[in-house]
């Protein structure tokens, strides 16, 4: 049986989310704004270098299972109040058993430790009902577009915190 644990990716570990992020576009093309073949050209992504350098405000979050990287979720704070989740992923073999959704609530955990009260953003791409039913599971709502953000026909979704009382 499989221990499932979520933490921020090391920044010796860099490389590993390169193989996984690769494997995402590969798979599931569909699903991501990026093209597998244009990323396999790239010698270095900008989230590798946020990761070994530990970039504040850009952070992976991983799943483990055991030791082996099987999820990721990348955190990109936007401005004051506000950051976006890209790059969601987890493993085929490891889907619909409930990972895709404790790395979701594991990214809002550690982007509201870090910023107080932030709202997240994040796409979905129309016909991809298991993500959106996924962060709508999670507390994401969908909003309207902005024209700045009209990038394309993805579903545009936002978490907003809950305030305690």
């Amino acid at each position: 049986m499989n221990i499932i644990s979520y933490r921020k990716l090391l920044p010796e570990e860099s490389k590993t989310y390169r193989v996984i992020r690769l494997e995402s576009l590969e798979k599931f093309p569909e699903s991501f704004g990026a093209n597998y073949h244009e990323a396999l050209k790239i010698e270095k992504f900008q989230i590798e270098s946020d990761i070994e350098e530990q970039t504040f405000g850009r952070f992976v979050l991983g799943a483990y299972a055991n030791d082996l990287l099987i999820g990721i979720c990348t955190f990109v704070k936007s401005d004051k109040n506000s950051g976006t989740i890209y790059q969601m992923y987890v493993k085929k073999e490891f889907q619909g058993k409930n990972i895709g959704q404790g790395l979701i609530e594991a990214v809002i955990h550690e982007a509201g430790r870090q910023f107080n009260d932030i709202e997240i953003l994040l796409e979905v791409a129309p016909g991809n009902d298991k993500a959106y039913n996924l962060y709508r599971k999670t507390g994401f709502l969908e909003v309207e577009k902005t024209s700045a953000q009209n990038s394309g026909h993805c579903i545009m979704m936002k978490y907003i915190p809950k305030k305690i009382e």
